[in-house]
């Protein structure tokens, strides 16, 4: 079975390690709309990065974009060193998007082994049944493995298809609001794997538009619109803005592209 790094990725003496993510000029057009303009961004290894802003704003298309499912984009987006895409990271990535991935007239447990037979076919059945009860008991399904996935719960089914997200133990997760609709103790203890995931190795970009998860991230871009208004860590966007909160923060940087954009307008 693969693992996940034991630390972060090797480097020459002097040189940061290489972004797990680089966009350079990243555009979207749909149709006669741009909903991505130009993004210039990096994610970093071994590191939370949240994706936070408004719902409409472009985090779906750009996690797409990401990857690899999102049509007519331009620009450049590396991941993981190759174009986003690229054969080669099929199984180096999990994605979880927002409506959950899973097969009713199957168990979890037959959901997990059918993914896993995909994921790596030449797989030993011993090691694939490993791994199964690895993602199991990471996002606590244990002792409901054998119910059928008609009969979960919202909240069981999100975390099904996180499940089959971390077959293979990947090097990049891309979580597309994988909380949304969960109750606070789930939510928290999923945050808690997201870190220790995080400390063997994994990097994780997660979307949200709830702005409190905000605080949970080693790292955030904020997006607003099709761009992104702020990328950096949240105790330097409160300090930064002069905010108590990253929500305070992000309205602070809103209003502040508001006006950028008024005074544009106004000039002859």
């Amino acid at each position: 079975m693969m693992n996940y790094m034991s630390g972060p990725p090797p480097t020459t003496p002097g040189t940061a390690p290489a972004p797990a993510l680089h966009a350079a000029g990243l555009t979207v057009v749909r149709g006669r709309r741009t909903v991505l303009h130009g993004l210039d961004f990096t994610v970093p290894r071994g590191r939370i990065t949240g994706l936070l802003g408004p719902s409409g704003c472009g985090k779906s298309t750009l996690i797409r974009a990401v990857v690899g499912t999102q049509a007519k984009v331009t620009g450049t987006l590396d991941v993981l060193g190759h174009p986003a895409g690229h054969p080669a990271l099929r199984t180096r990535i999990g994605y979880v998007t927002q409506a959950p991935s899973v097969y009713d007239d199957l168990t979890i447990r037959q959901n997990l082994d059918y993914f896993a037979a995909i994921l790596n076919p030449a797989q030993p059945a011993p090691d694939r049944r490993a791994d199964v009860d690895r993602v199991l008991t990471e996002v606590d399904l244990t002792h409901h493995a054998d119910a059928l996935a008609a009969h979960l719960s919202g909240g069981q089914r999100s975390r099904v298809s996180l499940a089959v997200a971390l077959l293979g133990t990947p090097e990049l997760l891309v979580l597309d609001e994988p909380t949304v609709g969960l109750d606070p103790v789930l939510r928290r203890d999923l945050w808690n794997l997201f870190h220790s995931l995080t400390e063997r190795g994994a990097t994780l970009l997660v979307s949200s538009h709830v702005m409190d998860e905000a605080e949970r991230c080693h790292r955030l871009l904020l997006m607003r619109d099709g761009r992104i208004l702020a990328e950096d860590t949240p105790d330097a966007l409160r300090e930064r803005t002069g905010s108590d909160t990253v929500e305070a923060a992000f309205l602070h940087l809103v209003d502040q592209a508001a006006a950028a954009s008024r005074a544009q307008e106004s000039t002859p």
